[in-house]
């Protein structure tokens, strides 16, 4: 099922999108850390990968350089954004800071 990026980051609830590669290893250190989070926060935010090899146009629309880069929207604005692999802790500290 494709959505469009618009209505998936259009959400009260946070959306966190890692831009990720499939030959890139700090993409691959970073995957168990987003389930993880995910498990930890459970419907308290969205995850959602894109392929920046299969999405090139939302990758340059977003000018993603480097991979993998996070970010974090709700309600349609990009609240945050780092590129690099993050520890478990500091994603979650960061989804809690923008979930009020």
């Amino acid at each position: 099922m494709k959505t469009s990026f618009g209505t998936l980051t259009d959400s009260d609830i946070p959306v966190l999108i890692d831009f990720y590669a499939t030959w890139c290893g700090p993409c691959q250190t970073l995957a168990p850390i987003l389930q993880d989070v995910k498990k930890d926060l459970g419907e308290k935010v969205k995850i959602v990968k894109i392929d920046v090899d299969k999405n090139p146009a939302i990758a340059q629309k977003f000018q993603v350089r480097g991979v993998p880069t996070l970010m974090l929207f709700k309600n349609g604005k990009q609240l945050w954004r780092q590129s690099g692999v993050l520890s478990r802790a500091d994603l979650k500290q960061v989804v809690a800071q923008h979930s009020r």
